[in-house]
């Protein structure tokens, strides 16, 4: 059992989809992912699908849905909360078990998180790619150097020791590594990955914005202000002056 794995065994990922900030990230994500569907059923591969939540919304929505999750802890959830979806064991540096031109569409919500070299990075776009549909869409979703940094240096008092420790650089990225779990990128990182792995952009956007800094702001809202918020976070989503402080930002690729 790898790092990965023993994490997510102690991590609830469905707990956290139905937290106030999961709900944002959540809900936002599945409005660009509906609104770039090519057909009222396409055949979709979520790659690193956690728990299921993204592959039932789809399914239920009438999609051909087929989940690939690495925890076995995860996957038995979806194969015992929703046995109609095709699910296996898998990662996303090597999907073999599927077809060139597959998939209409495929969703990395969470791989790339969790691979730290730009080999490995572009490895996982280049298979996703590979069962894409050429005229498929791709959703890639990546955590945010900057978030991490005004998160977990500034707002957790990390700064002087995380320097010291060499996780922050003279630039102020933020340097990780395997036993860290998680990897942070800039926009200009993905810039280089989507062209090495020759895939041309439609849409960026951030499915939660400044939502992880506020919570405790959001959770006070009534339920409408709450709605309203989301209203906010859907139609401000992808403003590039917004998007670099998130703390997810979410790819919209196609074939280039």
């Amino acid at each position: 059992m790898n790092e990965i794995e023993k994490y997510y065994n102690k991590f609830n990922e469905d707990k956290r989809l139905e937290t106030r900030h999961g709900i944002v990230e959540f809900t936002v994500s599945v409005h660009f992912i509906q609104k770039y569907l090519t057909k009222s059923k396409c055949d979709i591969l979520d790659v690193g699908a956690g728990t299921g939540k993204y592959s039932a919304y789809l399914s239920k929505l009438g999609h051909n849905v087929t989940a690939v999750e690495l925890v076995q802890k995860n996957l038995s959830v979806i194969k015992q909360k929703y046995p109609h979806i095709k699910s296996f064991k898998g990662n996303a540096l090597n999907l073999k078990k599927f077809k060139e031109n597959t998939f209409d569409v495929v969703i990395l919500f969470g791989p790339l998180y969790h691979l730290f070299s730009v080999d490995d990075k572009v490895t996982a776009l280049l298979e996703a790619r590979r069962v894409l549909k050429d005229d498929g869409i791709l959703f890639v979703a990546y955590l945010l150097s900057d978030y991490a940094f005004i998160r977990h240096a500034i707002m957790d008092n990390n700064l002087s020791g995380s320097i010291q420790n060499g996780k922050i650089d003279k630039n102020y990225n933020i340097i990780t590594a395997k036993e860290d779990l998680y990897s942070f990128v800039k926009l200009k990182d993905i810039n280089k990955l989507n062209k090495m792995a020759k895939l041309k952009r439609i849409k960026i956007f951030s499915p939660d914005g400044a939502t992880d800094y506020i919570r405790p702001y959001i959770n006070k809202l009534n339920e409408e202000d709450f709605n309203t918020y989301i209203d906010y976070q859907i139609k401000n989503a992808s403003r590039h002056d917004l998007i670099g402080a998130g703390s997810h930002i979410v790819d919209i690729l196609k074939k280039d």
